[in-house]
């Protein structure tokens, strides 16, 4: 097995992931690390000399949108029809800051 990341840098790596590790831990996840960077080994046997790089399967996908065309909004009525509580025509929810009761 050839070393590609050793202790420090799977350490370095859980620090930035905060993952704590004990020092058995670290051993083992150097060697499962590792080991899996020699199991994608055959990828680099591939010649692709001249292949561009793929950003998207499905290639030239782009987004589709709809035009942003104005049209009718809701009430206020309509919009607070099935609110559970209501005060002055806006949202009475629950108070979220320990104040207690609604806002």
């Amino acid at each position: 097995m050839t070393q590609h990341l050793t202790e420090r840098e799977v350490r370095g790596i859980a620090e930035y992931a905060r993952i704590g590790l004990t020092d058995d831990e670290v051993a083992a996840m150097t060697v499962d690390l590792n080991n899996i960077i020699d199991s994608l080994k055959p990828i680099t046997e591939y010649d692709l000399d001249g292949v561009e790089p793929t950003f998207h399967p499905i290639g030239s996908l782009s987004n589709v949108m709809r035009d942003d065309v104005e049209t009718a909004s809701f009430s206020q009525e309509i919009a607070l029809e099935n609110a559970p509580k209501q005060q002055d025509g806006c949202f009475l929810i629950p108070s979220i800051l320990g104040e207690g009761g609604d806002r």
